[in-house]
């Protein structure tokens, strides 16, 4: 049976093998302690948090029919959120999100998702991925210390495209594309408090400042009583202080929530701070997955079609029916 690597436990990786999985022998290798990439969560003494993505949605039917069941067993629920908009001027919109636009989050947390598709896989933890060596058919992996991770007739990585250009081996047929893709970084910055907030909304879009987004993680369902404050900086603002310290990024970051919200935000109990190098790519033409069939090499991700949820498991599971007969 034709071996594939795997590069990445994020969401299209797991689809992906998932997808693929009866008609090839596959091992996931992730860098983290957990799986499911940006669909993560922190939990902290009573505090929690998505510190990636918030929430998403279902547009396509592949992606409603591929829900149905998490739905039915309650690891995905709606989120019927007290919805706002913030610009310059103050809040400009308020809705209510409701089941004519489904908004979906992962119950308990976003990597619930995430952790369900990956109960049967060949995941291997904590273990990052370093070099890709060899020629087609006979490719090796190695992590940071260069212990041989062992050798694949396949490689497909499910990582950022920052990450797949500085892996791929020069001769993958795709790497100017990948080259190509900007995915500009972003904040999450982590608020605890042992009192409720008094705070009209339970999310808010926020324009044209160092912040883009706030939201009240415990008002999401299934989640713990403790009053959790996430908020996302810009893209703009993360890639222009990258390089910042975290206390500089957490006070910064701070002050601007609290002018926004017009509340002091200085009594939170518990901060935490995760910088996410890679975060939000741009829209993107093209094929939804990339792969190179003459030195078994693909690419995958959400970066490969738009910065969604459902993008992710577009990308995955387009690269595994186009797969099939090459394995």
């Amino acid at each position: 049976m034709t071996r594939i690597a795997v590069i990445g436990a994020g969401l299209s990786g797991l689809v992906f093998a998932n997808t693929l999985g009866d008609a090839a022998q596959i091992r996931l290798f992730e860098k983290s302690r957990g799986y499911g990439g940006r669909m993560a969560t922190r939990r902290h003494e009573g505090f929690q948090f998505d510190h990636g993505a918030q929430f998403f949605t279902a547009r396509s039917k592949s992606f409603q029919s591929f829900l149905e069941p998490c739905l039915e067993a309650g690891v995905v629920t709606r989120w019927d959120a007290r919805f706002v908009e913030i610009d310059s001027d103050g809040i400009s919109g308020r809705r209510i999100w409701n089941g004519e636009h489904p908004h979906y989050v992962g119950v308990p947390g976003m990597n619930a998702l995430g952790r369900v598709l990956g109960e049967k896989l060949d995941i291997v933890l904590d273990t990052p991925v370093d070099k890709i060596c060899g020629e087609a058919g006979d490719w090796r992996l190695h992590d940071l210390e260069g212990r041989d991770l062992g050798r694949f007739d396949w490689v497909v990585t499910s990582v950022p495209a920052g990450q797949v250009a500085a892996l791929m081996p020069v001769e993958f047929s795709h790497l100017g594309a990948v080259e190509g893709c900007s995915m500009p970084g972003c904040y999450a910055l982590m608020l605890g408090f042992s009192e409720p907030l008094s705070l009209e909304w339970d999310a808010a879009l926020v324009r044209n400042g160092a912040i883009s987004w706030i939201s009240v993680d415990n008002s999401k369902p299934g989640r713990v009583d403790g009053t959790s404050l996430l908020v996302q900086s810009s893209n703009q603002w993360a890639e222009a202080n990258m390089n910042r310290t975290d206390r500089y990024v957490v006070s910064q970051l701070m002050v601007e929530t609290s002018r926004v919200t017009g509340q002091d935000f200085s009594r939170a109990e518990h901060i935490a701070l995760h910088r996410w190098r890679y975060a939000n790519p741009g829209q993107r033409r093209g094929a939804r997955s990339l792969i190179d069939s003459r030195q078994r090499l693909a690419a995958i991700g959400d970066w490969c079609i738009r910065g969604r949820v459902e993008s992710a498991f577009q990308s995955g599971v387009d690269a595994a029916r186009r797969m099939r007969s090459l394995v």
